[in-house]
């Protein structure tokens, strides 16, 4: 017997208070916001349900013009992870999958959103999330840039390009051979 597919629900944190960039989810790309770009590489993904959390009424109203399913939740969250959790219990989700998806990333090729889901078919992993090596020297040290460390725990996922995260950091890290990974902000749990 076949066996089911476990629902999943696309969660987009986004607010507009920025430190870097305030107003961010609402620049305009190519005649649309940003988190309209973004919820569209999302539904692109065909992976479940796409909803965008967020604490202003301009966000919800821009995507809801396009189409999409916005939720409002508090504006005092510390991080999109927590944005996420209280959008999730608003909805009512049963999803068994909840894939994080930054509301900044409006380049973001849906393979790469079901990319994440991958590793969640092992028993043993819990969260799947996605990094790309990096190839501009330039952002080896700069602390925009989410760093992965972590190495493959066999020589199939080395083969594969499959690490074991230990960490993430924003500093240089690490040093000595062997590639650098950049974190991409997507998270499947």
């Amino acid at each position: 017997m076949p066996t089911a597919v476990p629902t999943a629900i696309v969660l987009i944190p986004a607010r507009m208070s920025a430190s870097r960039l305030p107003g961010k989810p609402l620049a305009d790309i190519h005649g649309a916001p940003m988190i309209v770009h973004v919820w569209r590489r999302a539904v692109e993904a065909a992976v479940g349900r796409v909803v965008v959390a967020t604490d202003d009424l301009a966000i919800a109203a821009a995507v809801e013009l396009a189409g999409g399913e916005a939720v409002m939740t508090r504006a005092d969250h510390l991080n999109g992870s927590a944005r996420i959790h209280e959008a999730l219990v608003a909805l009512g989700s049963d999803a068994e999958i909840v894939v994080n998806l930054q509301g900044d990333l409006p380049t973001v090729d849906p393979a790469s959103v079901r990319a994440a889901l991958s590793p969640l078919a092992d028993p043993a992993v819990a969260i799947g999330t996605i990094c790309a090596k990096i190839v501009r020297d330039d952002e080896r040290s700069n602390p925009n840039v989410v760093k992965v460390v972590g190495a493959p725990a066999t020589l199939a996922e080395e083969d594969a390009g499959i690490l074991r995260v230990l960490y993430f950091t924003r500093a240089t890290a690490p040093w000595g051979p062997g590639p650098l990974w950049h974190h991409i902000g997507l998270y499947a749990y």
